[in-house]
């Protein structure tokens, strides 16, 4: 199913139970614009490549469009307006003041030199620098990009518009980030897991956990829920995945990762598994943290988790969140599980507009707290109106964007 009918679904589901006007709902659901662009590049070896990019803006009711930029061969724009739009509802359910936008190219990061990645960065600001901007457009990592990659993108910003590092936001601290933004997706998963498992009656210490997914938002989850007393019962990444049921000694795997060129290729501390079969387990919690529709028509009969955690994008089909929701799974949603990094984003954005730098400790406090208030106010909603916590999250996501752009006069 492709990505932005997929979100579709959930919208209208969700505005089902909201009563929404369909005149109000094709307003929602409609990108405010979308941008595509040719990106020629020279390469290391001389040759000359052409490349596609993309910036879809979805929303700005409630302020200004922020969201990630993807490098990845499979980005395309029917993806990137699903992330757009995803991300509209992702921060009116955290609760800050911005709105929803997502941006791409479609490449292989892996197969680029460093010279080559930030050639392509510059050349790909050269063409989108008038549709971004503090005010209007806040760009931040994602899928294949990272601090550098943030970095390029405001100096190059700021060749044409001068001063502004609130153009972007996952910038090294030493180049206007924040402390604590490189953690703050995985921290915020592990936060929100706790705060499940305490709301369910359960105790966090020993409870077994599958992670699908090593790289950053799975390596701090898996950090923080070991520090937590969790029991790290199997991860993976492309090369595999691991299992051991005594528990992984994650601080060895994180130092076996960085090693190895940041993979667990043949990490001897644990049984070889597919990632397919880490899905699988017999575990407490599911946390896919890797690839979109992880979990799909095929496997989701045979997921035994009765609580999963969405902290990649997208991780399960339509058709498989009814299979699971029939099933009695708990799961929590992409759009409150994985809000962590907007969460922080903001904080970084709050920062630069004030010239004066946070610290770490209160950037965990300011987190801990948005999270929370979300989650409360997610976990009362969908009790009191008998649905699912994802039926819940968009319900408030959507609700405060429709209040605002009634409020503010549709334009």
């Amino acid at each position: 199913m492709p990505a932005f009918q997929a979100t579709q679904q959930y919208f209208h589901r969700a505005a089902d139970q909201l009563e929404l006007a369909e005149s109000l709902r094709v307003y929602l659901i409609t990108p405010r614009r979308e941008l595509q662009v040719q990106i020629p590049v020279e390469m290391d070896s001389g040759q000359l490549r052409s490349l596609i990019g993309y910036r879809v803006q979805h929303n700005r009711s409630r302020g200004p469009m922020k969201g990630g930029l993807r490098y990845h061969p499979e980005v395309d724009l029917d993806e990137v307006r699903s992330l757009a739009s995803l991300m509209t509802w992702k921060t009116a359910v955290v609760n800050i003041p911005y709105g929803g936008a997502k941006g791409g190219i479609t490449v292989d990061v892996s197969k680029l030199s460093e010279r080559e990645l930030e050639r392509i960065t510059r050349k790909f600001v050269d063409e989108i620098h008038d549709m971004i901007g503090p005010d209007s457009d806040i760009p931040a990592p994602d899928m294949g990009t990272d601090h550098r990659v943030m970095a390029w993108l405001m100096d190059q910003y700021n060749k044409y518009h001068g001063f502004n590092p609130g153009v972007v936001t996952g910038k090294p601290v030493e180049h206007y980030g924040i402390p604590g933004r490189e953690e703050a997706t995985g921290r915020g998963v592990g936060l929100l897991a706790m705060k499940l498992l305490g709301r369910l009656g359960r105790k966090v210490a020993g409870t077994r956990v599958a992670i699908q997914g090593f790289g950053n938002v799975g390596t701090h989850t898996a950090k923080f829920l070991h520090e937590a007393e969790c029991k790290i019962v199997a991860i993976s990444d492309t090369s595999g995945g691991y299992y051991r049921a005594a528990g992984i000694d994650v601080p060895h795997a994180l130092r076996y990762a960085i090693d190895h060129n940041r993979l667990l290729h043949e990490y001897p501390e644990a049984d070889r598994i597919s990632n397919e079969q880490l899905l699988e387990l017999d575990v407490d919690i599911l946390i896919p943290a890797a690839i979109g529709n992880a979990i799909n028509a095929t496997n989701a009969a045979r997921v035994r988790a009765p609580i999963i955690l969405e902290a990649a994008n997208s991780p399960i089909e339509p058709v498989a969140d009814k299979l699971l929701d029939q099933k009695g799974i708990i799961i929590l949603p992409d759009i409150l599980a994985n809000a962590g990094g907007v969460t922080v984003s903001y904080f970084e954005w709050v920062q630069n507009r004030q010239y004066y730098q946070w610290s770490l400790d209160r950037v965990r406090q300011e987190l801990d707290k948005t999270l929370s208030n979300a989650f409360e106010h997610t976990w009362n909603l969908s009790r009191e109106r008998k649905v699912s916590l994802r039926t819940a999250a968009f319900m408030l996501g959507i609700g405060r964007v429709a209040r605002a752009a009634t409020l503010g006069g549709i334009s």
